[in-house]
């Protein structure tokens, strides 16, 4: 049975030691360290999160790597998009991807994002740590980062959009020159042989405007944060944030109350493509200074998938595209991946949900 949309599951791959890491903070860091030790800060509050039947893994052992594969295509996930991390030449956290590619294995259609922002302490209680600058040196550095990219590029299990790789920039609105960068690394694909490159802009803002700033497409992805700027607070919502922050616990929200702003019909005419989020709650990483959507379950998660899949109505079949942020954030309890709350429920739900809507509807 033909799936009602293409699901892309973003992929941290942050659970393999690093040098980068053992010296920020301390030998043998992944996201594990601190998804392993977060303790319920409020009552009621879910945390720590355990997997369970993939462990506490190392994404550097290629069984892991296969196992996450296997349990992804049989739920209806199409393919992982990995975080990339270019810093005007510097890579870090490349090698899962890197050995993907030179073994050929999983055999499962993957795609890159690009994170293009600074490493700080932020996420550890030191926001003005700065560990490595996301930087953006002219456009020398921007055919560098092509040529890095062109092997994944390449690759016949890479995802595509009209025969074109698909490739998502994080942060579009901090990319200089972006009509000019996109369009030399299109002319570079070209050159390259490939057709074309099909150019993604991740934003929050479902009115952005991605073909101005030389993308074909957003993909929105909308979360309440932990400030004045919520743009769909009720009054109820403000004085429960002031009354966290006073209370120095983190901005807690319920989850089926964010559901309809987190996918969000987009501008008219412009292509978009929707994001469901089966959890969130970075206090593992942030502590107090965190964002929790609480009680999550995955028959919410599934109300907020079939909202996905009506925006997609009418769209081509290449062009049903469903984000999922994400995969394996353990660190923002935010994962498909199975914990021994839980279980498969959530990826159940999006296997059934693909599964029942009728293709192209």
């Amino acid at each position: 049975m033909q799936s009602a949309a293409r699901a892309i599951a973003f992929y941290l791959p942050q659970f393999h030691a690093i040098p980068e890491n053992d010296e920020f903070w301390g030998k043998g860091f992944t996201e594990w360290t601190n998804s392993a030790k977060a303790k319920p800060l409020f009552r009621g509050h879910y945390q720590p999160h355990v997997p369970s039947e993939l462990g506490y893994y190392d994404l550097t052992n290629p069984d892991v790597r296969a196992a996450q594969a296997q349990l992804a295509r049989d739920h209806g996930v199409e393919a992982f998009c990995y975080y990339h991390y270019w810093f005007a030449g510097r890579r870090v956290l490349e090698r899962p991807i890197n050995e993907v590619l030179s073994s050929g294995k999983p055999d499962f259609p993957f795609c890159l994002a690009w994170a293009n922002q600074s490493w700080t302490g932020i996420w550890h209680g030191a926001p003005h740590r700065m560990l490595i600058e996301q930087t953006y040196p002219g456009m020398d550095d921007h055919r560098r980062h092509f040529e890095a990219l062109l092997p994944a590029f390449a690759d016949p299990r890479y995802l595509r959009v009209d025969g074109k790789p698909l490739f998502i920039v994080y942060r579009p609105e901090e990319l200089p020159d972006s009509v000019r960068v996109t369009d030399l690394w299109r002319e570079l694909a070209v050159r390259a042989g490939l057709t074309g490159l099909y150019l993604i802009g991740e934003h929050a803002n479902p009115k952005w405007d991605p073909n101005g700033a030389g993308f074909d497409a957003s993909a929105v992805v909308r979360l309440p944060r932990r400030d004045k700027r919520i743009p769909w607070s009720r009054p109820i919502d403000r004085i429960a944030f002031m009354l966290s922050s006073w209370a120095g616990k983190p901005t807690v929200y319920r989850y089926d109350d964010v559901l309809n702003n987190v996918t969000t019909s987009p501008l008219a005419n412009v292509e978009s493509f929707p994001c469901v989020i089966p959890n969130w709650d970075n206090t593992p990483r942030t502590g107090a200074n965190g964002l929790v959507l609480r009680d999550s379950t995955p028959e919410g998660f599934r109300r907020q998938i079939r909202r996905a899949l009506s925006l997609l109505n009418g769209a081509a079949p290449d062009r049903r595209i469903v984000f999922v942020k994400s995969w394996n954030e353990w660190g923002e309890g935010n994962h498909l991946e199975p914990d021994e709350k839980f279980g498969r429920q959530y990826l159940e739900a999006l296997r059934d949900e693909l599964m029942a809507a009728p293709a192209g509807e």
